[in-house]
């Protein structure tokens, strides 16, 4: 009976020891909110002379960040943002404006992005046949 009473003293005093500050913290500090409410979306890309991203001559590269503020290095990241939001993140269905007029000279570009829209994984390339004909297509986008 001697031995149960200081097994169940130890393990009293033991559990107090570990769990006593554990508890102390979690009832002093509230409980910390979620890193961000939003689903993640970064990217990253890239414009390069050639035909494809492999062959192409890097000319720059810039970060485009749309949760759950824009920013990044691109020169436009509210209107990337909202132009990749008016297509659900299709890059694909991004159309060539009527208004732009390009000469037929082919001085391929190549435009890839890379990383998370909204959650999911994205990766896209794209070729164009000169800078005016990528200029053209949405407004904001590939515009750095």
């Amino acid at each position: 009976m001697r031995n149960t009473a200081r097994w169940t003293a130890t393990l009293a005093l033991t559990a107090t020891t570990v769990c006593g500050p554990l508890t102390g913290a979690a009832l002093a500090a509230p409980a910390a909110a979620p890193a961000s409410l939003y689903a993640p979306s970064a990217l990253v890309l890239t414009v390069g002379h050639g035909a494809t991203a492999a062959a192409a001559t890097p000319l720059r590269a810039v970060t485009l960040n749309c949760a759950p503020t824009a920013s990044g290095t691109h020169p436009a990241p509210a209107l990337a943002c909202a132009e990749l939001r008016g297509v659900a993140g299709d890059i694909d269905s991004l159309k060539a404006r009527d208004d732009v007029i390009c000469n037929k000279l082919y001085d391929p570009v190549v435009v890839t992005v890379d990383g998370v829209w909204q959650g999911k994984r994205v990766s896209y390339e794209r070729t164009f046949g000169n800078e005016c004909v990528k200029n053209s297509y949405g407004t904001s986008l590939f515009a750095f």
